[in-house]
């Protein structure tokens, strides 16, 4: 009789990966499917997407800070930098990074296939494996953690030269004179973080009127306003119609909100719009499977499809695409398999994380979105130029901002933006999933002198109790 797994995983991203890890551990029987060609895991986040671009950031971001080293009484002569070993830096992390995956995979002792994973029927994923061969996967459950690739923008096609996409950006042999980024989502204005700071004169263009424009209005403002000071240019209200290409630049055109014409030339062109579910030649048809017009897979609260016994997680869906979700999704699912009581997650709950300088964070709702649900809202800030600790650290942009709710005091939203955000943010994140007050994060002692203060203090400033303002 053939080997019959509880459960296979097509896709080796942070959902899935993470899935086969937890399915594991609950004691399943695991299959892991990743058409990677060179049998790496990690999924997009991994190879090329969260790891990679991090890794760069760090890059850049430790480069501009030497270039300020006199600001804390130290000497640097003749400071420079070779990209090419920049960029052997951010693949060695990736290749580490992925082999730690492929470590986890054979501690927990889950089988992985390198090949094209396809559902042929009930309980059937065949696999056209990388040598050519193919094998047929017998599973009670099928997790599809295919994840998201780059979506082609009509007008703007990409040749990995002088106009590239979010992965093609990523093995770029040297620093641009010039950019035009095409859009200010995260992939936006962290690649414009990165490239501006190693010289890049970098222009984003923004089809709405701020950039970051799903973060809190404030944090926008605060963002293109620091950007600004780092000579980086922020055009919003912007579409962009036409493009054409010379011999050693690219030219952009289109119209503002007023109607104004908009005309921009650089040496390079990043289009960091667009991405898209990765359902291709998965035999969905095979199955009951239902695909929105949307293009994501239709599923309920607990990821599950219209076909019984699959699921699917992550960017394919029609949750919010970040990495740390798809985690707990396909958390969610095999434990469920295993027989846990599982809950729905609270996607309220589910932080947002920018990695540009200064960096951005977020979990919960805007001012403006709480009010627009109703809410009698307070609001506390602090700004991090009054943060003793910032001021050791020499970044003292941006700010924290608590959105708590009058009657109960409860705290609905937290927004960073300045020196190690994206960590900070941990704390919001438990202290909401406790539905804690803002009286009660006011009251919590913080260690001094660390930027974590500055959370306290913004929760105390929704009571107009802040000490150091």
């Amino acid at each position: 009789m053939a080997e019959q797994f509880d459960v296979t995983i097509i896709g080796s991203g942070p959902g899935g990966y993470v899935a086969a890890v937890r399915g594991a551990q609950m004691g399943l029987k695991v299959a892991l499917v990743e058409k990677e060609k060179d049998a790496r895991l990690g999924g997009t986040c991994g190879l090329r997407g969260c790891i990679p671009t991090k890794a760069l950031l760090n890059a850049a971001h430790l480069y501009q800070k030497a270039g300020h080293f006199e600001d804390f009484g130290l000497k640097v002569e003749g400071l420079s930098y070779d990209f090419e070993k920049v960029q052997k830096y951010k693949s060695d992390v990736v290749t580490k990074n992925s082999a730690g995956v492929s470590y986890l995979m054979k501690k927990n002792k889950v089988t992985v296939f390198n090949g094209f994973g396809k559902i042929t029927g009930k309980g059937k994923v065949e696999v056209n494996l990388a040598d050519g061969k193919t094998e047929t996967i017998d599973t009670k459950n099928i997790i599809i953690a295919t994840g998201s690739v780059v979506r082609p923008i009509p007008g703007f096609e990409t040749d990995g030269k002088q106009v590239v996409d979010s992965d093609q950006i990523l093995e770029l042999e040297k620093v641009p004179k010039s950019m035009i980024v095409l859009g200010s989502g995260a992939v936006g204005v962290e690649f414009a973080s990165v490239y501006a700071r190693f010289g890049c004169e970098t222009t984003v263009v923004e089809l709405l009127d701020r950039i970051v424009p799903l973060e809190d209005a404030e944090v926008s403002k605060e963002l293109e306003r620091n950007f600004k000071k780092q000579g980086i240019k922020c055009l919003t209200g912007v579409k962009l119609d036409t493009m054409k290409k010379t011999k050693s630049s690219v030219k952009v055109s289109g119209k503002d909100a007023k109607g104004n014409d908009v005309n921009l030339e650089a040496e390079m062109l990043l289009v960091a719009v667009g991405r898209m579910p990765y359902l291709e030649n998965l035999g969905l048809e095979n199955t009951k499977v239902k695909v929105s017009e949307r293009g994501v897979v239709e599923v309920n609260e607990l990821c599950e499809t219209a076909e019984p016994n699959i699921f699917a997680i992550g960017d394919i869906i029609a949750t919010p695409w970040l990495a740390h979700l798809a985690s707990k999704e396909g958390i969610l699912v095999v434990e469920k398999l295993a027989g846990k009581k599982v809950e729905p997650i609270n996607l309220r709950l589910v932080p947002s994380c920018t990695y540009c300088d200064p960096e951005v964070a977020s979990v919960g709702l805007t001012e403006a979105k709480a009010r627009e649900e109703g809410y009698d809202v307070k609001v506390g800030k602090f700004p991090f130029s009054a943060s003793g600790k910032a001021r050791i650290l020499g970044e003292t942009d941006g700010f924290v901002k608590i959105v708590a709710e009058k009657k109960y005091d409860e705290v609905l939203g937290v927004h960073i933006i300045g020196p190690h955000a994206t960590e900070l943010l941990a704390e919001a994140c438990v202290a909401m999933q406790l539905e804690t007050t803002a009286d009660e994060l006011g009251r919590t002692i913080h260690a001094h002198p660390t930027v974590s203060e500055s959370v306290m203090e913004a929760a105390e400033g929704v009571h107009d109790l802040t000490i150091h303002m």
